[in-house]
């Protein structure tokens, strides 16, 4: 029998691949646009424990370590194509930490 192939994904932080399920998604929730296709309020951006929140994901360690070398670099920054507020930062560390 064949074996099942595990997904792997890339960390923000260190760079590293791991497999999908030793590291956490970090989602940025669609755009609330009007009948007109203008944004009425961007999305936020919000640590995804589950991995099935809609919207588009990155991905980081379960460590503060790697979370802040994403942030120092403005790795999400560059994935999600938007400004992120210090406190976004700050309440996913507080998630992360154990």
């Amino acid at each position: 029998m064949r074996q099942k192939r595990v997904p792997m994904r890339m960390c923000t932080g260190c760079g590293e691949m791991k497999p999908k399920r030793e590291l956490v998604r970090v989602v940025k929730a669609p755009d609330v646009k009007d009948e007109n296709g203008n944004v009425i309020q961007a999305g936020e951006i919000s640590l995804d424990l589950s991995g099935r929140k809609p919207g588009r994901g990155a991905y980081v360690c379960k460590s503060v370590e790697c979370l802040k070398a994403a942030r120092k670099a403005r790795r999400f920054e560059k994935a999600f194509s938007c400004k992120i507020p210090d406190e976004v930062y700050d309440r996913m560390e507080e998630e992360i930490q154990p």
